[in-house]
């Protein structure tokens, strides 16, 4: 990862993602060329914003034309890294670690799930949409001999601080956690948590509001 990925403010680099589909539906229209506040009036946001994000990954737009589709997408697909397949190991071969290992469009977004591990011997030695479950114990040796850097945790909580503690210690560097439990972790890595349950709770309690107005 680049330094200046690196320092990139996380909203920014948490709205490429939503460009790049937009600009990916549009190039499948025909459409070849797009503007800031056409992304920005589509996706209910700032054209100032939307124009400093994108100048991040080195694009700049013509007055009055926009941004070619084809090298914005390729822009943006250099800058986050998409255009080289990252490998990654999922720890937790459960129902969300199978759906994770079946989910085509992480491809799309350059992540690769090579294998998922687990401690269950009912799992170990089968396979996950043409990938093998392997046992725990043998993350570290297979993070270091591949060199893989990306550990996705989808084991239940009250497993997943040890699971983080083994991927730290095998060079994970970066932890992408669908536990439902918060992860203690050194400054180093790259931890990015995703709850489900926090993003229920906002559409509920949005959808209550909701009711209660039309009510």
């Amino acid at each position: 990862m680049s330094d200046e990925l690196k320092t990139a403010s996380i909203p920014s680099l948490r709205r490429l993602p939503a460009y790049y589909r937009f600009c990916k539906q549009l190039a499948e229209t025909g459409r070849q060329v797009v503007s800031c506040p056409h992304i920005a009036r589509e996706l209910h946001l700032d054209p100032t914003q939307v124009r400093k994000d994108l100048a991040m990954t080195g694009m700049v737009g013509k007055p009055r034309v926009g941004y070619t589709i084809g090298e914005l997408l390729a822009g943006i697909e250099g800058y986050l890294g998409w255009t080289n397949t990252t490998d990654a190991f999922l720890a937790g071969a459960g129902n969300l670690g199978a759906a994770l290992m079946g989910y085509p469009g992480f491809a799309d977004y350059g992540l690769n799930i090579v294998a998922a591990f687990d401690e269950d011997p009912a799992k170990i030695g089968t396979t996950l949409h043409g990938r093998p479950v392997l046992a725990m114990d043998r993350l570290p040796d297979l993070a270091e001999r591949m060199h893989v850097h990306i550990g996705i945790v989808t084991v239940p909580a009250s497993a997943a601080q040890s699971v983080a503690d083994l991927m730290v210690l095998s060079g994970i560097r970066a932890i992408w956690n669908f536990s439902p439990t918060r992860l203690d972790v050194p400054d180093s890595i790259i931890l990015e948590h995703v709850s489900l349950t926090a993003s229920l709770a906002v559409l509920t309690s949005r959808l209550a509001e909701s009711l209660k107005r039309s009510s």
